[in-house]
């Protein structure tokens, strides 16, 4: 199974942003662990440096984010992912709109997003990491 994980997951497993820790850092664990295929979108790594330097230097910023890079894929972005994210009308948010069109270039099964309002226009199904969660036994967990 493939997944894109948006930015807010893996932000709020990198400094344990409550109530949402447990299950976004059980949603980077099956990653990791290859239990899932899991990707992130090239611009998630530059947003999340620009986020994750309000809690830490830089230099612990990258030492972060190298070890982030070890557990997914990175799909690029190009001139026509950018165009074609520009162009839809119907994602309010660019950034958005340009992770589901870096997943459907590696036919992802699923977006991972705790803000499933941002994806309603999305062709790719999103899951929180709430149904991630539930979607594995108990023995997983």
């Amino acid at each position: 199974m493939k997944m894109l994980i948006d930015t807010n997951v893996i932000m709020d497993a990198l400094v344990g942003r409550e109530p949402f820790l447990a299950k976004s850092e059980f949603v980077v664990n099956l990653c990791g662990e290859r239990v899932i295929h899991g990707y992130i979108a090239a611009h998630s790594v530059t947003n999340l440096f620009y986020l994750l330097r309000k809690y830490y230097p830089s230099a612990h910023c990258k030492t972060m984010l190298l070890a982030t890079l070890n557990l997914f894929d990175v799909i690029q972005i190009d001139r026509d992912k950018l165009i074609v994210a520009l162009e839809n009308e119907s994602f309010k948010d660019f950034e958005d709109c340009l992770q589901m069109e870096c997943g459907k270039t590696v036919k992802v099964d699923y977006i991972v997003t705790r803000d499933m309002k941002d994806f309603v226009g999305s062709e790719i199904p999103c899951l929180t990491p709430d149904d991630v969660y539930a979607m594995f036994p108990t023995e997983q967990r």
